[in-house]
């Protein structure tokens, strides 16, 4: 999928939830988004903000910071919170329900997204009274491969 199929419905609905609100569309919160959109990696409001500074386009933390907020209002971003990292967010695709899981190591902090069909059909057939499931996040802690060959060669290098 190219950036514009996933970028327009994005810009649409945020102008709706802008217009029902009653809340300016700026510029601002319309670059913020076209720099969400841009990528499908988990992202920190600070690395966002300093990507938008180093491409030319100056706008303050704060805006970022409260712009993001606005966008998980909107559905248009998912936070996560792993261990105990920053907060990350990734973007929500329109008119997609996408479940997967993450992969956190507990070394170096890196998160993977993965999908595992057996698992989102596991889940998506658990019913819940009075419930009504739209997605979920599941975090898997562990050590990566990186960082387990790493410490692989760290124990042998310990025991020469």
């Amino acid at each position: 999928m190219n950036d514009d199929k996933l970028l327009n419905p994005a810009r649409v609905a945020l102008t709706s939830f802008l217009k029902e609100r009653k809340m300016r569309r700026t510029p601002e919160r319309y670059a913020i988004l076209e720099k969400v959109f841009s990528t499908d990696a988990h992202f920190y409001v600070d690395a966002l903000h300093e990507a938008m500074e180093i491409e030319g386009y100056h706008v303050s933390l704060s805006t970022v910071y409260s712009t993001i907020q606005l966008f998980m209002e909107a559905g248009l971003v998912r936070r996560h919170q792993f261990g105990n990292q920053p907060a990350q967010y990734e973007r929500v695709l329109q008119g997609v329900t996408e479940s997967h899981h993450h992969l956190v190591c507990n070394v170096c902090g890196r998160v993977r997204a993965v999908k595992d069909t057996e698992l989102l059909e596991r889940i998506s057939t658990l019913k819940y009274p009075t419930f009504k499931t739209e997605f979920f996040a599941l975090y898997v802690y562990g050590t990566c491969s990186r960082c387990q060959k790493r410490l692989r060669k760290k124990n042998s290098a310990t025991k020469s």
